[in-house]
């Protein structure tokens, strides 16, 4: 079961090609590595607290998003570069194997690590990954995609927001949708959402893994969906992904960012997972 940590975190910096990557870690213990993307840093803190007392927690923020500026901020944050990013970390951090638990964007860029660099980890969770390119509708979900970043650019936020929502079929009140894009975000927020819409969505969602080599590496992968999830679009794709590489779905608290909404039900259902990896089952 996982624990309250009064561990306070250790912040650094790492300097990387293009980027200057901001990171933190906590506790003792198995390395366990949080990312999301582009979730950052802080939207991993509570449930890392909650893990370090029984492991040593990494959470960073991805580049070009909040603390870790880019060289070029017109690059795309495309898998690749954020798997070479992790491994970089984990090789800096020098506390391995871990395992990598990678939430939606950040799901992504995990598989594309296990691929990379199957030697840094013992297994990967990879929970909810939007991999559309596994769906046979693809090219509508594609389209999709474009329409949205393009209604963004267009200075439309709550439309892009609301296409969003409905390609992912996630369904909120418009009280509840209101209130997380209807005002103008803080600077930062909207900085880091610029960039996603333009630099990080399309690279992300177009991503194809490689099947084959996922089914080969000594990386144990797990694929995750939250419980209340149920019905959404980043379901069908843990699905495809599941069936095609023969690996169980494993079901975790929540919907598609539980482990944010309620870090406290979401902690020991990863513990549980992590212990279980760590005695080989």
């Amino acid at each position: 079961m996982a624990t309250t940590s009064t561990v306070t975190p250790v912040v650094d910096v790492l300097e990387v090609p293009g980027a200057r990557l901001h990171y933190e870690v906590r506790g003792s213990g198995p390395l366990v590595a949080l990312i999301g993307a582009p979730m950052h840093a802080d939207s991993f803190a509570p449930i890392a607290d909650l893990l370090a007392g029984e492991f040593t927690v990494l959470t960073a923020d991805p580049r070009g998003i909040n603390r870790s500026p880019v060289t070029d901020p017109t690059r795309d944050s495309t898998p690749e570069l954020r798997a070479d990013d992790l491994a970089r970390l984990l090789t800096h951090i020098d506390a391995g194997p871990a395992t990598v638990f990678g939430s939606s964007g950040g799901a992504i860029t995990a598989l594309a690590f296990a691929q990379a660099r199957p030697d840094l980890a013992r297994a990967v969770i990879a929970h909810e990954p939007p991999l559309n390119e596994l769906l046979e509708d693809r090219a509508q979900l594609h389209a999709n995609t474009e329409d949205m970043i393009a209604t963004y650019a267009a200075g439309d936020r709550v439309g892009a927001w609301r296409k969003f929502m409905a390609a992912a079929n996630i369904a909120l009140p418009d009280e509840v949708f209101m209130m997380m894009f209807g005002n103008d975000p803080e600077p930062q927020q909207a900085a880091d959402e610029a960039r996603w819409f333009a630099h990080e969505l399309l690279p992300s969602t177009t991503w194809v893994p490689d099947l084959n080599l996922l089914c080969a590496v000594p990386t144990t992968i797990v694929v995750g969906v939250g419980a209340e999830s149920t019905g959404q679009l980043c379901v069908r794709t843990s699905t495809a992904l599941s069936e095609a590489i023969g690996a169980e779905l494993t079901s975790f608290p929540g919907g598609h960012t539980g482990f944010a909404d309620d870090p406290t039900a979401f902690a020991p259902r990863l513990a549980e997972l992590l212990h279980s990896i760590l005695r080989g089952g």
